[in-house]
């Protein structure tokens, strides 16, 4: 998996292997998914955790490893932030 992170003042380019999604999303702050269910509508705010989040990465390894150079996410806003996650 490739995260690319563009934004002013910030250049990121990480390759994660697949199979180290799980580790790396333990190591994310508790205040980024209380942002996230901040901005998300009430049904779906219960779904924002890490356990939930890591349960779905879990069972979707072998679709992802399936599924290589697919491009999962590609944001572009008008300030010039590019966020793109491929497979």
């Amino acid at each position: 998996m490739k995260v690319k992170i563009r934004a002013k003042g910030v250049h990121l380019s990480m390759p994660i292997p697949v199979s180290m999604v799980g580790f790396v999303i333990r190591f994310i702050p508790d205040r980024i998914f209380e942002d996230m269910r901040s901005h998300t509508s009430n049904p779906y705010c219960s779904l924002i955790s890490k356990d939930i989040i890591s349960i779905v990465l879990r069972e979707s390894l072998d679709l992802f490893k399936e599924n290589k150079g697919l491009e999962i996410i590609h944001v572009e806003a008008s300030d010039g932030t590019f966020v793109s996650i491929k497979l």
